[in-house]
């Protein structure tokens, strides 16, 4: 089937649709039977609520409850156990999610349905401003609802949702959510909490705050691979280079072991908000900090000539927030949402005596208002649109960026036709944006202009319910992605990722054909969800490491390239016995992706493919499991990139709820990487030199009233 046929059926569908809401007739709620069938989650993030049950696409949604097991300091591990997700792991603090092999550009981190308005989109060594610790849940969403939130979501969205902002009264008094965590890999302490009061009238109040403080990560292993030990003895055995950096101990570096250097951090945050809430809609404003202090692990030097820091990072962002809503009773619309949020945000790269080496700043500001149609019959629908402005600057010695500014526009709407056992989904964005590097005069290194594209995206979606509680799903879509400011404009050496990076001021929009397929159901004591996508690229955007070394940096150029990307997730649960007050259950989970570049070979940092399973006994009070995960090694690279061994890692955990499942403590001591494996991500930028965490021994305590 030809693209151009693919893209015109999709806009015929679009247009033949928009016609159905005004000659559909109302059918009573209670004959339809094809719904979710009790699926009690409940998505979000999206074009409107709606039971998971009936996504077309991949989404993953963490509970408070599952929080309170994988909670971790960062984003990107707190969802490492999730199907389809890993992370870019560098280090503890700066750690992305990275979905279904694709990570940064491609994947867009919200705070509320709004971008985390930082930089951790700019390089793996940014850590995100968005804080785990407060979350009330996360969903992870893939496949065209994601490109509702923009071209930078082509790879999917993960929103972390909080009640800073109010969305109901509460019934008691005062509700109170807090949590406490202690883990030994790390000495890591976590506190955290939230309260909402109602005040009277409507009017909710909400103020947070949370502390974390680490130590440096202990390690299963040596900080470098085998490969990278051999070579840094063989350096140390050379004869002394009066040129070299007289502070490199290449024999030092390969004996580092247990512990992995410059990985300590301290965060916190703190946070208000204040709602009125009635029967028409709601109203709400908030205001947070977020200040963080955290080491990235060393690109540990090996050779004669390589370079080797020790940067830290200092962030802060002030961010107010604004939330309305507002009900309509009857006519053509159910429901409008506004939601704005502005960032001011700052860090430092700091040298090991503290001196500031590089600064960051970014101030943006993003808005997005969605209006939500009346059900009508078996018709559905939200419009709405985004602006995004962004105005981002990087100052000293290692700036690698010129001074640039982003805005973009885009006008989106999602329209679903659900009229009993079938389910159709159509949905299309524009996006306009205009990307300006202005660079100082004593710069003149940078592209200095304005690059602008306009952005088509469209997706085309149908599921089948083969009973009420199984879906046969499958979308096509076709996206749009308009190339960043650091693809386009970067020249010159990073320290925090320890390379020197080149961008392309000529890249032409990125372009994804993709199809998927889902298969989504439960029964008496089981569940099971599959899907497999396959997505087809034009002008991917990759950085091609080019073998040169550039201020004792590896040199990475950006370029672009046909590209292909398939894989699949597979995952479900089922009872095993229900001996008196317990239930014994076993769950598994796979997940897999592929992706090569038309002449290049293989992407860089793909993760290869995983299987988990584990074992759950289950009562009122006590929960208890062990996990089996196993990496497979991925020895399918792209040039200058290092194979990865596999790795098997064992996990095991103790849930205790002393009042049961429905009061209000729930404590939980978990050991994870019992047997103390050295493990590295695929999908990480360091992997050589940074493993994951050794043996970590963790408790934590969830309290709500």
């Amino acid at each position: 089937m030809k693209p151009r046929f693919l893209a015109s059926t999709c806009l015929l569908v679009l247009t033949a649709v928009a016609a159905i809401p005004a000659q559909a007739q109302d059918v009573p709620a209670a004959q339809d039977d094809y719904h979710s069938g009790g699926d009690s989650e409940i998505v979000v993030t999206g074009s409107r609520k709606t039971a998971r049950q009936d996504v077309l696409s991949g989404v993953a949604v963490l509970s408070a409850e599952q929080l309170t097991e994988s909670i971790r300091p960062s984003i990107g591990d707190t969802l490492a156990h999730t199907a389809g997700v890993t992370a870019t792991s560098f280090g503890p603090s700066a750690s992305r999610p990275v979905l279904r092999g694709l990570q940064g550009e491609r994947v867009k981190v919200l705070t509320n349905g709004i971008g985390s308005i930082d930089v951790s989109n700019t390089s793996v060594d940014h850590a995100p401003a968005v804080n785990p610790l407060l979350a009330e849940r996360i969903e992870v969403l893939r496949g065209p609802q994601s490109l509702l939130y923009g071209s930078a979501a082509i790879g999917g969205v993960v929103n972390v949702i909080d009640k800073r902002i109010p969305a109901s009264v509460p019934d008691e008094p005062i509700h109170l959510n807090a949590m406490a965590s202690y883990a030994s890999a790390a000495d890591e302490r976590n506190l955290a909490a939230s309260t909402e009061v109602p005040l009277g009238g409507g009017w909710v109040a909400h103020a947070d705050g949370s502390w974390a403080k680490s130590n440096d990560l202990r390690i299963g292993g040596h900080a470098l691979t085998s490969a990278l030990r051999a070579e840094a003895l063989a350096s140390s055995l050379l004869p002394p280079d009066p040129d070299a950096d007289p502070e490199i101990d290449f024999a030092a570096n390969a004996a580092i072991h247990g512990r992995l250097p410059n990985t300590a951090s301290k965060t916190w945050s703190v946070g208000a908000g204040l709602a009125y809430i009635n029967d028409g809609g709601s109203i709400g404003l908030a205001y947070s900090h977020f200040d963080s202090l955290y080491g990235v692990p060393l690109r540990l030097a090996t050779l004669p000539g390589q370079g080797q820091e020790a940067p830290r990072l200092q962030i802060r962002q002030d961010r107010i927030d604004a939330k309305a809503e507002l009900d309509f009773d009857g006519g053509l619309l159910d429901r409008a949402t506004f939601r704005y949020a502005y960032g001011d945000y700052i860090h430092f790269e700091l040298g090991a005596d503290g001196s500031i080496g590089t600064t960051f700043l970014d101030k943006g500001m993003e808005g997005r208002l969605e209006l939500v149609q009346v059900e009508s019959g078996d018709w559905t629908g939200t419009s709405g649109l985004q602006f995004v402005n962004r105005s981002f600057n990087v100052i000293g010695d290692e700036a690698f960026l010129p001074r640039n500014t982003t805005a973009q526009f885009g006008v989106f709407t999602v329209q679903q036709y659900d009229p009993g056992p079938w389910k159709l989904e159509a949905g299309a964005r524009w996006e306009h944006s205009a990307v300006s590097a202005q660079p100082d005069p004593s710069q003149p290194q940078f592209y200095n202009g304005t690059v602008a594209f306009d952005a088509f995206s469209a997706s085309l979606g149908g599921g089948y319910r083969l009973t009420p509680d199984w879906l046969l799903g499958l979308n096509l879509s076709r996206a749009e992605r308009t190339p960043a400011a650091e693809e386009l404009f970067a020249n010159g050496p990073h320290a925090g990722t320890e390379a020197f990076e080149i961008g392309n001021p000529a890249l032409k929009k990125e372009i994804a054909w993709s199809l998927e397929a889902i298969l989504r159901g439960s029964g008496n004591g089981y569940s099971f969800e599959a899907s497999l996508y396959h997505s087809w690229f034009g002008n991917f955007v990759f950085e091609d490491r080019t073998g040169a070394y550039e201020d004792g940096l590896p040199v990475y150029q950006v370029r672009q390239a046909d590209a292909r990307l398939y894989g699949f997730e597979v995952q479900g649960k089922v009872v095993l016995a229900r001996p008196g007050l317990w239930t014994i259950s076993a769950d598994a989970l796979a997940d897999y992706v592929h992706a090569t570049i038309s002449g290049a070979g293989p992407a860089p940092r793909i993760p290869p493919l995983r299987i988990m399973g584990g074992l759950r006994a289950e009562s009122a009070k006590y929960d208890l499991g062990v996990e089996v995960e196993r990496v497979t090694p991925q020895n399918s690279t792209a040039a200058f990139e290092t194979p990865t061994a596999g790795y098997t890692m064992v996990n095991a955990e103790l849930a205790w709820r002393p009042w049961g499942r429905e009061r209000p403590l729930a404590i939980t001591l978990s050991a994870n990487n019992l047997f103390n494996v050295e493990a590295r991500r695929h999908a990480s930028y360091l992997k050589d030199y940074a493993p994951l965490a050794g043996r970590d021994i963790r408790i934590t305590a969830r309290l709500e009233i």
